[in-house]
């Protein structure tokens, strides 16, 4: 993979408003870790928090997954930086609260949970519907975020997204998750992951079954609204933007737009990937994802 480029300064944890670590003492909180958000909410969460010199990389997990879509990064990040990874409000075991669902709450949902491990700054990321949530999370919370990854997400759905995820959304209602499980599996993963990892298949599908129906139609309704190409331009942190070749929920086509938009980010298109790359090739999205440490610490 490329190396990160960017016109702008340098960042480093320690020169911006905190150390981007925790200042409590450092303890692993497991995935049954949970906070009430400032509406009331219960948000699940968890913490693997390495040495405090290291950089903290802050996740959220893709449409119909819980905080367990970034276990195999986590795996690959090792040591190298702490991981925080939230379940999103109306995924695993995050409450759903009253709707609509937004990226600006869901955000501020991530923001809470730092606040209360003690930490100040992160490299954020997300992949598709995390994607636009760290994406908000950036450019609502700019002290808080060193860095940002743009994994298989956009800025906007397009023109029909509002009638298209209203679709799904109806769908869903009318014939249960399952009716969408074949559809899915194919835009998820590639042909030949499918067919070399068909028990990996399966258990993410059980993962997508066990959704709280209020929880996935709300955030179906969310993509859908969901619009920030006005606001790219704006931002000035190191950025990855990282897609599958072959993904068709978020084509390159929406991965080159928002790379053109944000100055200085970086475009990695891993080849043969389809939508759902951080459980494909984790090992290539946790390189992406240490290139951005490397640049925030250098």
């Amino acid at each position: 993979m490329k190396g990160i480029h960017s016109p702008h300064r340098n960042f480093s944890f320690e020169s911006l408003g905190g150390d981007g670590q925790n200042s409590r003492p450092m303890t692993n909180e497991g995935p049954g870790a949970t906070l009430r958000a400032s509406d009331g909410v219960t948000i699940a969460y968890h913490a693997r928090l390495a040495a405090k010199n290291r950089p903290v990389i802050a996740l959220v997990h893709s449409l119909g997954m819980d905080h367990s879509f970034w276990r195999a990064v986590s795996d690959c990040v090792g040591d190298r930086a702490s991981v925080v990874a939230i379940d999103a409000r109306g995924h695993g075991r995050s409450g759903v609260g009253t709707p609509p669902f937004t990226a600006e709450r869901m955000a501020l949902d991530l923001r809470e949970v730092l606040d209360h491990l003690g930490i100040q700054r992160v490299v954020v990321g997300g992949a598709s519907m995390g994607g636009c949530v760290a994406l908000q999370f950036a450019l609502d919370h700019p002290d808080r975020s060193a860095a940002l990854a743009l994994i298989d997400t956009t800025a906007w759905y397009g023109p029909t997204a509002p009638v298209d995820w209203e679709s799904r959304a109806q769908k869903a209602m009318a014939q249960g998750l399952a009716s969408l499980t074949d559809f899915q599996v194919t835009r998820w993963f590639s042909d030949a992951y499918r067919e070399r990892e068909p028990d990996a298949v399966t258990h993410w599908v059980n993962v997508f079954l066990r959704n709280d129906m209020r929880g996935y139609v709300e955030a179906c309704r969310l993509l859908g609204a969901f619009d920030a190409r006005a606001r790219l331009g704006t931002l000035r942190l190191p950025t990855l933007v990282q897609v599958g070749e072959e993904d068709y929920a978020a084509p390159v086509a929406m991965s080159q737009a928002m790379h053109e938009a944000i100055a200085g980010s970086t475009l990695d298109v891993i080849l043969g990937a389809r939508h759902l790359t951080p459980l494909e090739v984790p090992e290539r999205v946790t390189d992406g994802l240490l290139q951005l440490c490397a640049r925030v610490r250098s």
